[in-house]
């Protein structure tokens, strides 16, 4: 899973190429006020609801573009490890929930809640990356942890008596415990704070859509795969398939039977050997008095 680039991750690779493609597509065309969403006007006044299905199309600035391109590439490791198939078909089957949920969160309750001042929802896949950030969270290991801390002694402790003093953990210690996940944290942390509340919104939706994918809550979505020839795998006939494990059973069973006959040789030569010590002990006086006296060992 540590391999750099995009090996064994075609999915990835396109996410990251068209995150930073689209928005490049969106600059020149000068098409950015179409993407993001504005409760009001856009869906309450001017009834612009294709908004809801177009608003995740692409980033609108390139501090966003930057951040979604690296996050993506880093998440390359869930690719690797479900494999490509199962990766594109986690994004297929949660795209309609990622896409639809936030602005209707927003528009229904977060407005509502704010006195009609949450209003406006940024452009792009965030949602859909923070389901993706939380298959990491979850699946990835972390490898180490590591402690940041600021300690240091009041004025005049030295001239204390010894019993008198106080452990500098007491006097002042500000630590923070870090892991060694925690750094891969901080570039997608900047996309949910970059414009408060909607990406907040958008983030934390992408991540319960994530958990919800993950404990098989979603409709329709966790057990539902794409066809193999999408992401360029070759889907194996029953006849080939049966071949396959035919060949390899017979080789295990050959490989098996040659391990078995060499332990069974090992054990009748170990056999043998022990005969003879037994038998070379087990002779008569006369034979034993013969070997002692004519100096046979």
């Amino acid at each position: 899973m540590l391999t750099s680039g995009f090996t064994n991750a075609p999915v990835t690779k396109f996410l990251v190429f068209y995150t930073v493609a689209s928005a490049f597509l969106a600059s020149i065309t000068d098409s950015q006020y179409l993407l993001y969403i504005q409760v009001v006007p856009h869906l309450w006044v001017h009834r612009q609801f294709w908004r809801l299905l177009t608003w995740q199309a692409c980033f609108a600035n390139s501090t966003e573009v930057l951040f979604a391109a690296m996050t993506f590439y880093h998440l390359r490791v869930i690719e690797r490890l479900w494999g490509s198939r199962k990766f594109a078909s986690f994004i297929v089957s949660t795209l309609p929930y990622t896409t639809l949920l936030p602005p209707l969160v927003l528009a229904l309750v977060v407005r509502p809640l704010t006195f009609n001042h949450a209003n406006y929802l940024p452009a792009g896949p965030t949602p859909l990356l923070f389901a993706i950030l939380a298959q990491y969270h979850v699946s990835v290991p972390r490898i180490y942890r590591y402690k940041l801390t600021t300690k240091a002694p009041p004025s005049g402790q030295t001239a204390q008596p010894l019993e008198e003093r106080r452990p500098v953990a007491d006097v002042l210690d500000t630590s923070v415990t870090l892991s060694s996940k925690t750094l891969h944290y901080l570039l997608p942390l900047q996309l949910a704070l970059s414009a408060l509340p909607g990406s907040a919104v958008s983030a934390g939706v992408g991540w319960c859509v994530g958990y919800a994918w993950r404990n098989e809550v979603l409709p329709w979505a966790s057990g539902w795969r794409i066809p193999a020839w999408v992401v360029g795998e070759r889907k194996m006939d029953g006849g080939a398939g049966r071949r396959e494990f035919e060949g390899l059973r017979q080789r295990m069973e050959r490989e098996h039977g040659a391990a078995a006959s060499t332990g069974r040789e090992g054990a009748d030569a170990a056999a043998a050997q022990a005969d003879g010590a037994d038998a070379r002990r087990r002779g008569t006086l006369g034979g034993m008095l013969a070997r002692q006296f004519g100096g046979e060992g």
